[in-house]
């Protein structure tokens, strides 16, 4: 009897390939919706926001400390990696955190400026790279110490660049917004540039520091016949942010028997502080080297007593030079009753700074 040969099972001799079943995990699907909350807080690309998210759970709190932990982790590295790059552009920015004499006819005086370069004028433009500039002079604002007696003028100071990188940063008020965590604690001035040299990619530098402080008087006084006031402008001002390509700070003295009273009015409070602000744009659009006369200018116009008073919103002003303007003003307001007299508003120095470019003063 003929028998057929049974056909073997096709389950029995499977190859080893096909019997070994594979199983793959995709990887989980990041919302959008974390991924740009996310990026709005640090700044960081899509890629290492989705690798933030994805090794954090999907949780924003996790992710944003896993990336603190992965800049200093890279920081130090990348940093190194562009360290001997050209910074050629980058931003002057100031903070101011008193003006001078206020209601009381007395207060102090508190502000910095400080230069940060980067490499390319692309990322001095970027909202990042602003703030942390304007961060850095507000921390310099806090730190700077009076470097004179309350009897004696103030004057302006560089700061060392080592002790300021030292510096616990402190964030200006302006310069964070709801979006934007601050800085995580123990952030110096130093790691804060590190971490957005990792941000940006490019090489950051931080060129110079200069602050001007006047401590106020422990007791003010009601009757003070003089007091300082500060001066302010930056031209080009970036991201609503005091920083741009150039700055200027001037620091003013008034004189008047009658200042405590002065000082207390609104109106007069208001016409000062178009007056600070009319000569710190002054000094930033004319090419200044002193304050009056002195020997060594190439051109009379380089004194800003000088000059003719062209930035005053006052019409009447305009026609006069930077002096005679201030003589008038000040008889204007009260301050003295002739222009022969003694006292009224004076300019008694400043620093004006643009981007890669040396200061050059003459006493």
């Amino acid at each position: 009897m003929l028998r057929l040969a049974r056909r073997p099972s096709p389950l029995l001799h499977r190859s080893p390939q096909c019997q070994a079943k594979t199983y793959t995990t995709s990887p989980p699907k990041i919302p959008i919706q974390l991924i740009a909350e996310l990026r709005k807080q640090t700044h960081v690309s899509l890629s290492k926001a989705r690798e933030a998210l994805a090794n954090s759970n999907l949780s924003v709190s996790a992710a944003l400390e896993w990336l603190q932990h992965d800049l200093v982790a890279t920081g130090l590295a990348k940093a190194a990696k562009v360290a001997s790059r050209e910074t050629s552009q980058g931003l002057i920015a100031q903070s101011v955190l008193s003006h001078g004499a206020g209601l009381n006819a007395a207060g102090g005086v508190r502000a910095a400026m400080v230069e940060l370069n980067c490499e390319t004028d692309f990322v001095s433009q970027n909202e990042l790279f602003a703030r942390l500039a304007v961060d850095i002079a507000h921390t310099a604002a806090f730190i700077s110490e009076a470097a004179q007696t309350r009897t004696q003028t103030p004057e302006f100071v560089n700061l060392s660049i080592d002790e300021l990188s030292a510096a616990p940063l402190i964030q200006h008020p302006t310069s964070g917004s709801s979006q934007q965590a601050p800085p995580p604690p123990g952030t110096t001035v130093a790691t804060a540039i590190r971490d957005t040299i990792v941000k940006v990619g490019e090489n950051i530098s931080l060129a110079r520091a200069r602050s001007l402080v006047e401590d106020a008087p422990v007791t003010p006084s009601l009757g003070a016949h003089h007091a300082h006031r500060l001066g302010t402008y930056t031209h080009g001002a970036r991201h609503g942010l005091s920083c741009g390509p150039i700055s200027a700070l001037a620091l003013l003295r008034l004189r008047s028997p009658h200042l405590s009273t002065l000082l207390r009015k609104e109106q007069f409070r208001a016409d000062l502080a178009v007056l600070e602000r009319a000569i710190a744009q002054q000094l930033v659009g004319m090419d200044t080297l002193s304050v009056r006369p002195v020997e060594g200018l190439e051109r009379p116009d380089q004194a800003l007593y000088s000059q003719e008073f062209f930035v005053f919103p006052i019409p009447e002003y305009n026609t006069l030079s930077v002096e005679q303007a201030l003589k008038k003003w000040s008889v204007k307001q009260g301050l003295v009753e002739s222009e022969e007299q003694d006292g009224g508003v004076d300019v008694l120095d400043f620093s004006r700074w643009a981007v890669n470019q040396p200061e050059t003063r003459l006493s």
